[in-house]
């Protein structure tokens, strides 16, 4: 069993930051694929970072690709995101994950990951 515990989350201006952090439990989370998922007001659940086991690979979407930094602390057991120049359509719930097998180096498809956190709000406004 894994939990995940999101946090930083908020309200912030257009053009500002935060900096989401996502505590695990597990004692193997140095081998998980970690990813960061948000799902705004009746839309799916999308895709935003994701992270290799080392640290090494990361992914992101295009949407905030050049925005958003995805990290990691294994000895913490800590995923972070780093928002910088929020857009008001970045406005979502954000979610993260864990896949404790992953079929490859980074995961995108919501489908794999295994375990998820209860979600954070980010609220941008204009």
């Amino acid at each position: 069993q894994v939990q995940l515990v999101e946090s930083g989350g908020g309200l912030v201006q257009a053009g500002g930051s935060l900096r989401l952090s996502c505590a695990a439990s597990g004692r193997t989370f140095s081998t998980y694929v970690m990813g960061w998922f948000r799902q705004a007001p009746g839309k799916e659940r999308e895709f935003v970072a994701c992270i290799s086991w080392s640290g090494g690979r990361t992914y992101y979407a295009d949407s905030v690709k050049g925005r958003f930094t995805i990290s990691r602390d294994n000895a913490k057991k800590t995923v972070y995101l780093q928002m910088n120049s929020l857009k008001p359509e970045d406005t979502a719930v954000y979610y993260c994950a864990a896949d404790l097998a992953p079929p490859t180096i980074v995961v995108v498809s919501k489908y794999e990951y295994d375990y998820w956190g209860q979600g954070t709000q980010v609220t941008v406004s204009s």
